[in-house]
């Protein structure tokens, strides 16, 4: 998911919009983007929208309401189904939530008779998910990702999202901690709209940081998300040129191997297919 586009959950005008938008993956938002008063109403029009699958449709997600809230369960029960791809939970703190949430998603795609696997992906967004993060990221066979969220976990405490060194150093935590558990880590959403170079600042950054993807509030931000997440035609050859060499080397014995100057090993060789397989994966 090089690009997530958000869309409200009580704009069911926007859903056809956002499918077509370019973005890897669309999520549904029932948490912050709607306003209480019109949660059911919202529940409704997302779980319309998923009654049945699309040929062709980007990844669909769709962000409930945390657990313990009032919306919480009404949400899992309506919008396990045909379509849905991922269910994105806000408000993490621990792994248990994320295996409590696992076995009641198993559930309703036994009852069901869905023949799919619904994924989840965890949001990083409190202090306690932070310290956290290492033991929810390997809680569950179900998570696809980590997706962290600056607003909720920055905006409270006074901490300048657009300070380098305190989102630099979350995000490397959490990619690490994303790591230990072999998952992806996507990058919050950026509000300010119109400023598309702030936009791609920090996109760049989460991207020299492991991260891989972001969250967009906008279809103007989905372009440049979709490029800064994509390796370069350069990377992709130089990717291409180790996984060839080292399966000549390491057939001969060779542990490592000299490259261009550069010594190369496993980790790298690693690195060069995973290159290899996001470009496969999005020219697909």
């Amino acid at each position: 998911m090089r690009s997530k586009l958000f869309v409200p959950g009580s704009r069911p005008e926007l859903f056809e919009k956002a499918i077509a938008s370019g973005a890897d993956a669309i999520t549904f938002d029932l948490e912050d983007a709607v306003v209480p008063e019109r949660k059911a109403e919202a529940r409704a029009a997302v779980a319309s929208f998923l009654s049945e699958r699309r040929p062709g449709a980007p990844l669909l997600i769709v962000r409930v309401n945390p657990i313990g809230s009032p919306y919480f369960e009404e949400d899992l029960n309506a919008l396990v189904l045909p379509a849905l791809d991922v269910v994105n939970l806000p408000k993490i703190e621990s792994g248990h939530q994320v295996r409590e949430v696992s076995a009641l998603i198993a559930d309703l795609v036994a009852q069901r008779s869905l023949e799919r696997q619904i994924g989840i992906l965890a949001n990083i967004e409190t202090p306690r998910a932070v310290r956290l993060a290492a033991e929810i990221a390997t809680s569950d066979s179900r998570l696809v990702g980590l997706q962290l969220g600056f607003g909720d976990l920055f905006e409270p405490f006074g901490i300048d999202r657009r300070d380098p060194v305190a989102a630099a150093a979350v995000k490397l935590s959490v990619r690490l901690a994303a790591a230990e558990g072999n998952l992806p880590l996507y990058d919050s959403a950026f509000p300010a709209v119109e400023d598309l170079a702030g936009f791609r600042a920090e996109a760049e950054s989460a991207r020299r940081l492991g991260l891989a993807g972001k969250s967009c509030i906008h279809p103007s931000q989905i372009a440049t998300a979709n490029e800064i997440f994509f390796p370069t035609a350069k990377e992709i050859d130089a990717a291409r040129r180790i996984v060839t060499a080292a399966g000549e080397r390491f057939s001969q014995g060779m542990g490592a191997f000299m490259l261009d100057g550069v010594m190369v090993d496993e980790p790298y060789v690693a690195r060069a297919r995973a290159l290899l397989a996001i470009a496969d994966g999005a020219g697909s």
